[in-house]
């Protein structure tokens, strides 16, 4: 039996909703797959990790970029966890079918693009990754701009420019942030577009997450 472990942030004043969010997520995922335990854990949820990485396998960063977090944090976490047998792969957000998905949700769209992001201040990596996506959804002709919870741009600062946009949240799932810090940016930029769902949540992800980890030879 192959094993997975999905790994995601969570949210630290509350852990159950985000926790419960991310097993429903390895279940569907669990779904698309035969010969495979697909589990999940969120790095809020205290000594849970620790009891996850018991044995070894397969680490799926639910993160939307590369950088600090998931290269350095990340491993530490798990070397602190007991978990040195578990190999990560690359995260969620760095997958090229996620790449493809955020576009056709852009391109279905019907307007301008804010892309919303959380960004860093230790890392470049997550506002590149958002930056870059922007460049390709405004070369099939649809005007882009992204912007961040975490760093400049700020969600306000964008929605003030672009009001009348659609609002593409480049997340992984529905936590805090977009719940509260994104519908606050928006609001305060006067922002009168649709919000629309995170790219995490469409109906096509778990079976990416699957293909991601059914192509590891293992």
């Amino acid at each position: 039996m192959k094993r997975a472990l999905i790994i995601a942030h969570g949210q630290p004043s509350d852990p159950g909703p985000a926790a419960a969010e991310i097993a429903l997520l390895a279940g569907k995922v669990q779904d698309h797959l035969t010969g495979w335990d697909v589990r999940s854990v969120t790095l809020a949820e205290g000594e849970a990790l620790r009891e996850a990485v018991a044995g070894a396998g397969l680490v799926y960063p639910l993160f939307m970029a590369g950088g600090w977090f998931t290269q350095v944090h990340l491993p530490q976490r798990l070397r602190d966890a007991g978990g040195e047998g578990w190999r990560i792969l690359p995260p969620f957000g760095t997958d090229p079918a996620i790449e493809a998905l955020t576009l056709d949700l852009a391109r279905g769209a019907g307007r301008p693009i804010l892309l919303a992001a959380h960004g860093s201040f230790r890392s470049k990596a997550p506002s590149q990754i958002a930056h870059d996506i922007c460049a390709k959804i405004e070369a099939m002709g649809v005007p882009a701009r992204a912007a961040f919870i975490d760093q400049q741009p700020q969600i306000a600062e964008v929605a003030a420019a672009m009001p009348d946009a659609a609002c593409l949240p480049f997340f992984a799932a529905r936590g805090g942030h977009v719940i509260e810090d994104l519908p606050k940016g928006l609001a305060a930029g006067g922002f009168r577009g649709p919000l629309l769902d995170p790219v995490g949540l469409h109906p096509s992800v778990p079976g990416i997450i699957a293909a991601a980890l059914d192509g590891v030879q293992v």
